[in-house]
């Protein structure tokens, strides 16, 4: 496997030079590439993947993708980056122009991440609960707090099936500029009362259908 991966990397190398100069590293089993730090693809098992962004929309109309699975720490994880078939790869000037929009998208992400007022930056809101807000569409703290704790937690479970109640009271306790133990009594419980609703919906909905 790693011999066709790195036969691989050597062809992204060769094709995508116009982008700049391409490093690689190993990551989850497979290999990043990445342009001025940037990573905007991956190569796994001798197959490259493309970062999925929103310019990309009107390729993956056509072509639904299929995302990369890699294995962390013994369980398999899905990232955010699509298989380039057999048709993309030989297709050089359509290949070239997607890489350099998953390019251009991963150092938007970057740049928002590095913007004074990220997420990041509130209480609760961790490196990997920013990721996911991302992923979600929520990139500032204003969209946080128009949409609330309750919208986005839902939208979150959306992507997470298995996200605790724990991820509702960071983010109400982000909201509010407070750590999520010091929530008001008040505020949790109501809070907890419908997350179980919630949750208890969407156990009996499949016996009701």
């Amino acid at each position: 496997m790693g011999k066709l991966s790195y036969k691989r990397i050597y062809q992204c190398e060769e094709c995508l030079s116009s982008l700049g100069t391409i490093h690689h590293r190993a990551l989850f089993g497979g290999y990043s590439l990445s342009i001025d730090d940037t990573v905007f693809a991956m190569v796994a098992h001798g197959d490259l993947y493309l970062r999925v962004c929103e310019q990309s929309a009107a390729y993956h109309a056509t072509t639904p993708p299929r995302l990369l699975t890699l294995a962390k720490r013994g369980r398999p994880i899905s990232l955010n980056y699509y298989w380039v078939d057999e048709t993309l790869w030989h297709n050089q000037p359509l290949l070239l122009r997607l890489s350099a929009l998953s390019l251009r998208g991963a150092q938007n992400e970057k740049n928002l991440r590095c913007d004074s007022h990220r997420l990041r930056n509130l209480p609760n809101i961790t490196f990997q609960l920013e990721l996911l807000l991302f992923e979600a569409g929520i990139h500032d703290e204003v969209t946080l707090r128009r949409l609330g704790a309750v919208a986005v937690w839902t939208r979150l479970r959306g992507i997470r099936k298995d996200l605790s109640i724990s991820v509702l009271f960071a983010l109400e306790g982000a909201i509010q500029g407070i750590h999520a133990a010091i929530i008001p009594m008040q505020r949790r419980q109501h809070l907890q009362a419908w997350a179980e609703m919630m949750t208890a919906k969407r156990k009996v909905r499949p016996t009701e259908e």
